[in-house]
C-alpha cells in the first residue's frame, strides 16, 4: 500500500498563501524601520537600503530577505554586512509587528532581480535574437493537425 500523502507537510511547487503573507508583511515591516531609521547603528541609518522580498521557509522559522542599496550608494556587501551586525533588533521589530508563534531568523541576501532584468533586456536587443523573433514561425503554413502545409491558393 502507498503512503498517504499529507498535504499539510507536502512541499508542493512553490510557496503557499501564509509564507508570501508573512513574506510580505516582513518585507513592510523591515522597509519601514530601515526607512525611518530605527535602528541604533549610525552605519545601517546612513545607508538607503530598499527591501526587494522576503520568501519564508514552510515552517515559517526561517525569512530570507533580499535587499539591495539605493542607486549604489554602498556596496551590496556593506549593506548585508551592517544588516547582519544588527539582525537580532531587526528581528525583535519583525516578531513585535507579528503574531507568529516563533519570529522567523533572518537571512539577507542580495536582489539580483534588477541584474536578470537588465540582462534579460540585454538578450532582448541583441540582434540575432530580433532577427529571429520578427521571423515567421515555420509551423505558420502547416495544417492545426499536423498535416502538410495548406495550399493558400485554395
Amino acid at each position: 500500500m502507498p503512503p498517504m500523502s499529507n498535504k499539510r507537510n507536502s512541499q508542493g511547487d512553490g510557496p503557499n498563501q501564509r509564507q508570501l503573507r508573512v513574506g510580505e508583511l516582513i518585507r513592510r515591516t523591515l522597509a519601514d524601520v530601515l526607512n525611518r531609521a530605527e535602528i541604533h547603528d549610525p552605519d545601517l541609518n546612513r545607508m538607503s537600503i530598499t527591501v526587494g522580498e522576503v520568501s519564508c521557509s514552510t515552517d515559517l522559522k526561517v525569512a530570507t530577505v533580499y535587499v539591495m542599496p539605493l542607486m549604489g550608494s554602498v556596496p551590496v556587501e556593506d549593506a548585508i554586512a551592517a544588516l547582519a551586525r544588527n539582525k537580532a533588533e531587526l528581528r525583535h521589530r519583525v516578531a513585535s509587528q507579528l503574531t507568529l508563534k516563533y519570529a522567523p531568523d533572518l537571512r539577507f541576501r542580495p536582489d539580483e532581480t534588477f541584474d536578470r532584468l537588465d540582462e534579460t533586456r540585454r538578450l532582448f536587443s541583441d540582434p540575432k535574437v530580433v532577427k529571429d523573433l520578427s521571423a515567421p514561425d515555420e509551423d505558420d503554413d502547416a495544417d492545426p493537425e499536423g498535416g502538410a502545409p495548406r495550399d493558400r491558393d485554395a
